[in-house]
């Protein structure tokens, strides 16, 4: 098969990099509280569930179609609903389950690139995967339960003909044995591989989502864009696309290219737009990282907070009528993304950051309890670190 060009591969190589900062000794945690728990699958997403518990996506292990979603609270973990789509990506991590959102009863899931492009004989080079671990990578999932997650829902599991079903667009219903039960669909199915914004080949890779009334917005840190979803219709359309800048490494021999990918990863909804965390790509330059604020009707967009090193994550926090920002980095030292991971806190978007803590250990993503003032950030290695951010 014609090898594809990897636009993608900054994306990955984030995974790819933490594994290997991973092997180092942990960070301290002189600035947060004890791990809130450990043991979780390489968590990408995490978000507050109706009463206050958090849902973490997990991307599996080594073994094909073994990503899940999980219910968390203080000492106790329990798995909502296991064997959700996960493969061994081109950069040789696990992908699958990545952000996720909650709706009521329903969670929304995107699901990462997968297996679905592996790596080519040329360097820097992909090529579609002929045999896929799974029919429904480089999608959105929608998981309806019948009661509340909070309650006893759980031990749900998808089996591989119930992914074919779902991938062909019929919702699969089923019980955990306790009178429980759950239908799954399928929300949006992406194509695997599009040209991109600079004509080249992407494969899509879909890491982070917000709902908006009835329209939901996907990141896509493969193709560099946001898709937007009518969940009325089902339809799907590319919100905007965001353009390569240039490496300011760059000829520095062993420091990349010219340009450096967007890869948007983490995204959320302030005040009539979209604010969206652009990690960067290869070599990860200091300073080029950004979050770009986005018009949710036309897509055009701009700056918001600038000179960021590997920005993952943002969240506003509205503190005596005044809305402050914080920004999740996943790493503190670039290129190539050295130190440790950060949350930094903007009184504005021209203000400089200020560091709430400095002892992440390859941080993914966060979720705020706006009533007691803290915030929960998963780490690659398995754990969810609470962070005290409002007194």
């Amino acid at each position: 098969m014609r090898p594809q060009r990897s636009r993608s591969e900054s994306a990955a190589l984030i995974l790819t990099v933490a594994a290997a900062m991973l092997s180092m000794a942990p960070a301290a945690r002189s600035q947060c509280a004890l791990p809130y728990s450990a043991g979780l699958q390489g968590p990408l997403g995490i978000v507050r569930s109706n009463t206050g518990d958090l849902l973490v996506t997990e991307s599996g292990s080594t073994k094909p179609n073994t990503g899940s979603v999980s219910l968390v609270n203080l000492g106790s973990r329990r798995t909502l609903l296991s064997g959700l789509p996960s493969g061994i990506s081109d950069a040789g991590t696990p992908s699958g389950p990545a952000g996720l959102e909650m709706l009521e009863r329903t969670v929304y899931v995107a699901i990462g690139a997968g297996d679905a492009a592996v790596a080519g004989t040329e360097p820097g080079s992909i090529v579609a995967n002929p045999v896929p671990s799974s029919p429904l990578f480089s999608s959105v999932l929608a998981l309806h339960f019948d009661r509340n997650v909070e309650s006893t829902a759980g031990g749900f599991t998808l089996t591989f003909d119930e992914q074919k079903k779902v991938a062909d667009g019929r919702k699969v219903r089923f019980s955990n044995g306790r009178g429980e039960q759950m239908t799954i669909e399928l929300v949006a199915d992406f194509p695997n591989f599009l040209p991109d914004v600079d004509a080249s080949i992407a494969h899509s890779n879909p890491l982070g989502l917000v709902a908006v009334d009835d329209q939901l917005y996907v990141t896509d840190g493969g193709e560099n864009k946001i898709w937007q979803i009518d969940l009325s219709t089902g339809s799907f359309k590319t919100l905007t696309q965001f353009r390569r800048v240039a490496n300011p490494l760059y000829p520095e021999p062993g420091l990349g290219g010219p340009k450096e990918d967007a890869v948007p990863t983490g995204i959320t909804y302030s005040e009539g737009r979209l604010l969206v965390a652009l990690f960067r790509g290869v070599p990860f330059a200091p300073g080029t990282s950004v979050v770009e604020q986005v018009n949710p009707v036309t897509g055009s967009h701009k700056k918001f907070i600038t000179g960021l090193t590997s920005a993952i994550d943002i969240k506003p926090v509205r503190d005596r009528g005044i809305t402050e920002y914080l920004v999740l980095q996943f790493s503190s030292v670039g290129p190539f993304l050295g130190g440790p991971g950060l949350v930094l806190r903007f009184t504005s978007p021209d203000s400089p950051g200020v560091v709430v803590t400095n002892h992440l250990t390859s941080p993914t993503s966060m979720a705020l309890d706006e009533k007691t003032g803290i915030l929960f950030v998963t780490e690659l290695s398995g754990d969810i670190v609470p962070i005290t951010v409002v007194p």
